[in-house]
């Protein structure tokens, strides 16, 4: 009696799963992590100014462009950007290449809609 009940149950948990679908870890809203936020949001304020309101709208910018943009892609052309301030031969390879521009030119759509969420919504 008490193997059939056993059994039973094993199998209406196996026609749950089934009807749940598959189990899958819940995947992060973004995966930037705190010290890039931090910078991120410090960046913004030395641009924007160095007050609450806009602590805040420079977090909500942050949020916008981290749910556009994964973060290694984030960090791709922020990297090309940071090479693009030098001088020399290593720069220019870096100011004229289109897969740099287009990594940029990605990164740069993403901040317009986030400024246009956060700053203007």
């Amino acid at each position: 009696m008490i193997r059939k009940l056993v059994e039973g149950g094993a199998v209406a948990a196996l026609a749950l799963m089934t009807l749940a679908g598959p189990i899958r870890a819940a995947e992060p809203e973004n995966d930037y992590p705190t010290d890039a936020r931090v910078d991120y949001v410090f960046g913004c304020m030395a641009a924007n100014g160095q007050t609450r309101e806009n602590m805040q709208k420079c977090s909500c910018s942050l949020d916008q462009l981290a749910a556009i943009l994964p973060y290694d892609r984030y960090v791709q052309a922020s990297t090309v950007l940071s090479m693009r301030q030098g001088v020399g031969n290593r720069a220019n390879e870096f100011k004229s290449t289109k897969v740099f521009d287009d990594k940029v030119a990605e990164l740069r759509r993403a901040q317009a809609e986030a400024e246009i969420r956060c700053y203007r919504g």
